[in-house]
């Protein structure tokens, strides 16, 4: 959560934003690049954890139990993107155009959760890496017929209709394969797995999923859309190898994230100490965090706006911030932006330590269990 407010901090502050991408390798630099690299991790995560926590749920209740609140818990994320989260990101309700992002995808996953904890769990696993190891075989495919439906799957782009058009920012596969794979996940998190070898296993599949990234990316014909290349100089070689496509995420974007994290939750059990507490508190109410720390960026961002002397009325937007052409030469550097970053997340600090308290002692209100 904490890594993931960073990038959204370079989208409404960063003066580069407004002209090219951060993995644009003619355009980039090293450290404005690995500040988009490293947020990457954040969306599989989301994932592939949320399908592990919902393990958890399952613990305590029937299948049939889990499915209604995956059900419910799902449809409410689909919501939240549409209503919430749309006014967050625009300051403006205006449905003539919508954007599906990670919170949209999260509940469609969910959805879809309900019915796949009913598959039998071998099956369910291997289903699950047929789709995310075979889904970029289809990276050209563009049916004349149902193109609408493709896109909503596999392809980020708009889909027109005739009231409005809907862009999809997340297409839903592979990620609705993702969750159920962190579902099963959640096998290691029982109370009667031993924790050591628990640590083993995690670090071994950590290891071993980093490593098929490095093997399979080598070789350089299957796994992304956009192969690797000789860059004139070994830093941007380097970068282009980790370059990996997000939008969906391909087999080697799941790998080089997913096998990090995984590798990362071996060692984080035995993490003590105030950082550790206070991430943790933050983790503890992700989408209140969420929510409220975009509508901050966004409050921000408009102050920022109106003191350089543009008018408040480009952060009241249609598409996506860093498409409005009129912003471009607003913004400020990379270092205003980890500053901004910084700020933000301390200040979030006390007031998601709070809410967390108020949960925790108002079990009994039914609706904090979706905030």
């Amino acid at each position: 959560m904490v890594i993931m407010a960073l990038d959204h901090v370079r989208d409404y502050f960063h003066y580069d934003a407004y002209f090219f991408a951060p993995t644009d390798l003619s355009q980039t630099n090293v450290a404005l690049f690995f500040t988009r690299f490293i947020t990457h991790f954040c969306a599989p995560a989301f994932v592939f954890l949320a399908g592990t926590s919902a393990f958890f749920v399952g613990q305590r209740r029937n299948k049939k139990e889990l499915s209604i609140w995956l059900f419910k818990r799902g449809l409410w994320l689909i919501i939240v993107e549409l209503t919430i989260m749309k006014l967050a990101w625009n300051f403006k309700l205006d449905y003539s155009y919508l954007e599906l992002g990670v919170i949209w995808v999260l509940g469609a996953a969910m959805v879809f959760l309900a019915v796949f904890i009913h598959i039998p769990k071998k099956s369910m696993i291997i289903i699950s890496l047929v789709v995310i190891f075979g889904h970029n075989a289809f990276d050209s495919y563009s049916p004349v017929i149902l193109n609408k439906l493709w896109t909503m799957l596999h392809i980020q782009g708009p889909i027109v209709t005739d009231i409005n058009t809907i862009f999809i920012v997340y297409p839903l596969i592979p990620w609705i394969f993702v969750m159920p794979l962190g579902y099963h996940f959640g096998m290691f998190y029982r109370q009667d797995f031993n924790a050591e070898l628990r640590k083993k296993w995690l670090r071994y599949l950590g290891v071993g999923l980093i490593a098929l990234f490095i093997l399979i990316r080598a070789i350089n014909i299957y796994g992304d859309p956009n192969l690797w290349s000789n860059n004139g100089s070994m830093v941007f070689t380097f970068l282009s190898f980790l370059n990996v496509s997000k939008y969906p995420p391909s087999l080697l974007f799941l790998l080089v994230t997913l096998g990090p994290t995984i590798l990362l939750l071996s060692f984080a059990e035995n993490w003590k100490g105030k950082i550790h507490d206070a991430v943790v508190t933050v983790g503890r109410v992700p989408m209140f965090f969420y929510i409220i720390h975009v509508y901050i960026i966004h409050l921000f961002a408009l102050l920022a706006v109106v003191a350089l002397g543009y008018s408040p009325k480009l952060m009241i937007i249609d598409i996506f911030v860093t498409l409005t052409p009129e912003l471009q030469g607003y913004g400020f550097s990379l270092w205003v932006v980890y500053t901004v970053w910084i700020l933000l997340v301390l200040g979030l600090y006390p007031i998601c330590k709070w809410y967390w308290n108020y949960k925790n002692n108002n079990r009994d209100k039914w609706w904090l269990s979706y905030l």
